[in-house]
């Protein structure tokens, strides 16, 4: 019987669930940018940032971010610690989106594709990079497997 306390992870197939995870977002992060950049233009990010209260300057900033981060979600280069750094970004559009109801195809979108963002983005974090990666975490050593 297996024990109820252990983890029920296949340790085959981890590795390669981690990196379905970390393209998904990578590539979502980019399409996001890409977004911003190429339909709605930064100054039109900086427009929308400004009618909901929040500063335009950081259109650009938001904008490199994106960028920045989902290349190295991408790449497997410390891409569990930019999914924590991009966290706020998400907050933000969780907050932006709230009053628009649940369905993100409502007028001015809704809550539910952020916050599911946030919940990939935070199973990315604790999970790793999964197989393929360029460089993971240093600060995260890896646990001796047990004799058989």
């Amino acid at each position: 019987m297996p024990n109820p306390m252990s983890p029920q992870v296949d340790e085959r197939y981890a590795p390669y669930a981690a990196l379905l995870i970390r393209l998904s977002l990578g590539a979502m992060w980019l399409s996001h940018a890409g977004l911003k950049v190429f339909v709605f233009t930064v100054p039109g990010f900086a427009g929308f940032l400004e009618s909901n209260g929040l500063p335009a300057f950081m259109a650009w900033p938001v904008v490199l971010l994106e960028i920045g981060g989902g290349l190295a979600i991408l790449a497997g280069f410390y891409g569990r610690f930019v999914s924590l750094i991009l966290l706020p970004i998400l907050i933000v559009a969780t907050s932006t989106h709230i009053g628009n109801g649940w369905v993100f195809s409502n007028p001015g979108g809704g809550w539910e594709y952020p916050v599911f963002l946030t919940a990939v983005s935070l199973a990315h974090a604790l999970l790793g990079e999964g197989a393929h990666a360029l460089r993971g975490s240093p600060f995260i050593v890896p646990r001796p497997k047990a004799a058989a």
